[in-house]
């Protein structure tokens, strides 16, 4: 899906959706073979009508002059296997750049997440080699590319195929964006992804508060913790600009959530992945197709 082919959302949803995650994440696998059909109805149905949309346009991205010491500050650390970090790539962040948004907002991406340095060096990622192959792999891009307007499609175009499930096709984007691989290729087989990954991992964990899990959205220097598909309502909200894009007036005249996210809760109301998340890659997987249907949903509605 091109960029130009989205409105902005601004979502809103409840605690059901959480349940419903929380609920799937704590099934073990016996037991959805014995889970009676209507369970799974019920389940779809309340989970079906838990979001809303606060609008769609189709006007055409306006262009807003913006100093640069005037742009929101706004950093993004995931890992491109985990199930939230694609969906919010995909289905959020994405809103930032097909509806004007980064005129006011300066947008960096860390692919590192949750990964750990090893006494050795080594780095282990939590959702294994094939992650971390594509956390380096997409930081090469950001170091080929450093314009994040050169190097977000591409992530986007990876993160796209991960999230459909697609893991195979993911090298098919270089083809799909015209773009030559062999930089790419080369940083990975260097050495310099490795010494990125090492930069990102300096970093993610310098970071102040802490990060908790992933996705972690810091916007102007203020985690959005759970909050974070709200992005667009808190760029718009901490942008003291001259001019807002139209985009903000319609999310911010129609927000129903706090333009500074609230304090971590114990038990987050949109789904992240902690460091010690043990979660089945079936069972991540079934969440993420969940969020896949809601998505596709909402553009339909």
């Amino acid at each position: 899906m091109g960029f130009e082919e989205r409105g902005v959302r601004c979502n809103y949803d409840n605690s059901l959706t959480w349940l419903l995650v929380k609920f799937l994440k704590e099934f073990q696998l016996n037991k959805f073979s014995t889970m009676k059909p209507n369970t799974f109805i019920i389940i779809f149905i309340i989970f079906f009508f838990t979001i809303t949309t606060c609008s769609s346009s189709t006007d055409s991205v306006e262009i807003i002059p913006v100093k640069e010491a005037d742009k929101v500050q706004v950093t993004v650390y995931y890992e491109s296997l985990c199930p939230y970090c694609e969906n919010f790539i995909v289905n959020y962040l994405i809103d930032v750049f097909s509806e004007g948004i980064d005129a006011i907002a300066d947008v960096k991406l860390f692919p590192y997440g949750n990964a750990k340095v090893n006494s050795n060096g080594n780095i282990t990622c939590q959702h294994g080699e094939q992650e971390c192959l594509l956390n380096t792999v997409e930081a090469c891009a950001i170091n080929t590319w450093p314009d994040v307007h050169d190097h977000f499609p591409f992530i986007f175009c990876v993160e796209r195929y991960l999230y459909y499930g697609k893991f195979d096709k993911w090298e098919s984007c270089f083809e799909e964006l015209s773009l030559d691989p062999t930089p790419v290729k080369d940083c990975y087989t260097n050495g310099l992804g490795y010494q990125l990954d090492l930069q990102y991992a300096d970093v993610t964990n310098a970071l102040q508060p802490p990060k908790k899990y992933v996705p972690w959205v810091v916007v102007d220097g203020k985690p959005l913790y759970d909050d974070y598909i709200y992005i667009i309502t808190n760029i718009c909200g901490m942008y003291k600009g001259p001019t807002l894009p139209k985009a903000c007036l319609r999310c911010l005249a129609s927000s129903k959530n706090p333009i500074v996210a609230p304090h971590d809760r114990l038990i987050p109301l949109h789904p992240v992945t902690y460091a010690d998340d043990s979660s089945s890659p079936l069972l991540s997987k079934l969440r993420s197709s969940l969020m896949s249907l809601m998505f596709k949903r909402n553009i339909a509605a």
